[in-house]
């Protein structure tokens, strides 16, 4: 009787286990069945977004967006592919250079980043504060095969372009301050754009620009920021031009988060009547929007934006970021002359900067959230994909080689059963099959 037990006991036990598994695999792949304002992400967006509201908006009926003053289209994409096979300049990663080391820039820079507190003091309270402590301790849930490194060197430079080259990305987006000026973790690193453009460049790789945001960031500011980019680095070999059907090449920028200028600012920088507009002049280009909210869509549209991207890694997190509203996004942007630009990633976890937010990771699986990602940007049809990220390590979106890594206090996350080229692999392969399909769609 007692052999009985055990075995009924044996039983429920690999029962509730295999339950348990299931909810977390479908809790990881299925798109969630949220509105946007109760999506799994409806928690962090005040971190991002400033406390926007979350009330649900009218929709707004607005004009087709008229074709460029150029008269390029801007969803046309046919001679942005490598001609070799080797990368695809229609697939873009964002690319990070904020990181540091004692040995080369005096002291951990990103590696030792800040526990970011909640901002309900409440929840708050009930977390660990402080930093992390390099080497052994950093601000990832995962540990770099290169071991905490700085962007300034050389040799990490060179493997970064090597990696990257090896996933079949052809545009590095990297992540652009401001000369001076820097997020909180960080020292200014534009005097690093030279070096990076130079590996891009020996690798057949492109290079375009992430703004991000900045105290008193605004439009005549983006302004001087676009004219010093072009001004200063337009002439490399490296520099990435989005070259349109009709011919026209044009510099691509990705903003950070638009939504915190007003539409009307933005227009007056990227709509031809604008006061000090940009288009038609030394210095227009392709402005790919931040599309988190919904109402984002007609404001993004509304500003003269050319374009917009999802960014974020986690599905369900926000209206953009969901898996499943990408068609009817896509549907909108080819409605108005406008790029989609969708943002997959291979999974998502920031507990080790932001300790409160567990409820938004979204498990690797071993690879297949990122396919499941991939997948879903396809089926979209887009002009262009984004992945997020090469190495952002802190949000665990990285793609770059990882190691596993024990210390006495820490167990890090790996790639194991798979190798350390695990991701670049899987993102080779996808950006082949991305331009196979693309080849059909065009015909």
């Amino acid at each position: 009787m007692a052999r009985l037990r055990r075995k009924v006991c044996v039983a429920l036990f690999l029962f509730t286990l295999f339950l348990f598994g299931t909810m977390m695999g479908l809790r990881t792949l299925k798109p969630g069945d949220f509105s946007d304002w109760q999506s799994p992400g409806a928690d962090l967006l005040p971190v991002i977004a400033d406390r926007r509201s979350v009330v649900a908006r009218e929709h707004v009926t607005l004009p087709p967006r008229q074709a460029r003053a150029d008269g390029s289209d801007a969803r046309a994409v046919s001679s942005n592919h490598g001609h070799d096979g080797t990368v695809f300049y229609d697939v873009h990663i964002f690319y990070y250079v904020w990181y540091g080391t004692p040995n080369s820039d005096g002291r951990y820079l990103h590696w030792d980043h800040a526990l970011v507190p909640h901002w309900d003091n409440k929840i708050a309270a009930s977390y660990p504060r402080g930093r992390h402590m390099p080497p052994d301790d950093i601000g990832s849930s995962f540990y770099p095969d290169l071991n905490p490194y700085s962007s300034r060197d050389p040799g990490v430079l060179e493997s970064h372009m090597e990696q990257i080259g090896a996933s079949a990305a052809g545009v590095l987006v990297v992540s652009w301050y401001p000369p001076g000026l820097a997020d909180d973790n960080g020292e200014p690193s534009d005097d690093l754009v030279p070096a990076v453009l130079d590996a891009a460049y020996r690798r057949n790789l492109k290079v375009a620009f992430h703004l991000q945001p900045y105290r008193g960031r605004n439009d005549q500011s983006v302004h001087d920021n676009v004219k010093y980019i072009i001004d200063r680095y337009g002439d490399h070999g490296a520099f990435y031009k989005f070259t349109s059907t009709s011919g026209k090449s044009l510099p691509m920028f990705y903003v950070y988060d638009s939504y915190l200028t007003p539409p009307d600012a933005w227009a007056d920088l990227l709509t031809p009547s604008g006061s000090h507009s940009l288009r038609g002049s030394a210095y227009d280009g392709l402005f790919i929007a931040l599309l988190v909210e919904e109402r984002h869509k007609h404001d993004i549209l509304a500003a003269g934006f050319d374009g917009m991207y999802t960014y974020f890694a986690s599905n369900g997190f926000s209206f953009g970021s969901s898996h499943q509203n990408w068609k009817s996004v896509k549907a909108f942007c080819d409605g108005n002359n406008m790029l989609f630009v969708p943002s997959v990633g291979p999974g998502y976890i920031d507990a080790a900067v932001r300790p409160w937010n567990n409820h938004n990771t979204r498990n690797r699986v071993n690879g297949r959230y990122y396919e499941t990602a991939l997948q879903a940007a396809l089926n979209a049809r887009p002009d262009i994909v984004s992945i997020t990220s090469f190495n952002e390590w802190h949000e665990g979106t990285q793609i770059e080689r990882a190691a596993p890594k024990k210390t006495v206090t820490r167990v890090y996350l790996d790639y194991l059963p798979h190798g350390p080229d695990h991701y670049l692999e899987l993102t080779r392969r996808w950006a082949e099959q991305f331009n196979k399909e693309k080849e059909q769609w065009l015909m």
